[in-house]
């Protein structure tokens, strides 16, 4: 009977150890969460004087303004969130990029009955800034991908493809998964064309798989067929990948 009440009252003296060990961690989480969230409100007060300090830059260097992004994503902070409040008012950074969407979704429907609803960054950009003019604030290809990434939250049907010098912009509905944009990147490599043996060479695909894909976006517009090359082979052209802008 000795050995019970010491074993019981050893139980309940090593609860009530825990229950004390676990008030203090919860006391110490909350002083940790606290310090966080003190040091990111500072900080995030201290990004919006930087902005204030440096707004014209933002608005005129596109590469100040890419590295000014890049900072705020850091801890969460999007500018682009909305076209009202302090960023917008301050910077006008939203109302930039919602103007860029546009401009890119007006220049890919004008192109689109050519492309198929596929082009090039490097043209999307080079018409973009046709289209503004001479005198229209400098945009970046990073400018154009960042208004982009804000349509497709949208769900516009624009997404970019590929990355690095390789992008493409799509502005049709519609998913395109890896093999579609693996067979683009190997025609973009190969001035716009491809045929089954290229793709199967290139990527070390089987035939039927090609021939899948190859079919796929022709379907769809983004690829036409030649069926007169002199090697009597078929090939697939990407109109969107060997026309130049004009």
């Amino acid at each position: 009977m000795r050995r019970r009440g010491v074993g019981a009252g050893a139980i309940t003296k090593k609860k009530l150890a825990d229950a004390k060990y676990k008030e203090r961690g919860n006391e110490l989480a909350a002083q940790q969460l606290q310090q966080l969230s003190n040091q990111l409100e500072a900080f995030h007060n201290n990004l919006e004087e930087f902005a204030a300090k440096h707004k014209e830059e933002i608005r005129k260097n596109p590469t100040f303004r890419h590295q000014f992004q890049q900072m705020c994503a850091a801890i969460g902070v999007d500018p682009l969130a909305s076209s009202k409040g302090f960023w917008s008012e301050m910077l006008g950074v939203g109302d930039f990029y919602y103007e860029i969407g546009i401009q890119a979704i007006e220049v890919c429907i004008a192109t689109r009955p050519k492309n198929g609803g596929i082009m090039t960054l490097h043209e999307l950009h080079h018409r973009l800034l046709k289209s503004r003019g001479k005198y229209g604030q400098d945009v970046t290809q990073e400018d154009i991908v960042t208004a982009i990434k804000k349509l497709k939250a949208f769900g516009s049907g624009f997404a970019i493809l590929g990355h690095g010098t390789k992008c493409m912009v799509q502005s049709v509905p519609g998913e395109l998964n890896m093999d579609h944009t693996a067979v683009l990147e190997s025609a973009q490599q190969n001035h716009g064309k491809v045929n089954c043996a290229h793709i199967e060479k290139s990527l070390s695909w089987k035939g039927e798989r090609s021939q899948h894909i190859l079919e796929h976006l022709v379907r769809e517009g983004m690829a036409w067929v030649d069926d007169q090359s002199p090697d009597r082979q078929r090939w697939y052209w990407f109109p969107s990948l060997f026309n130049e802008a004009d």
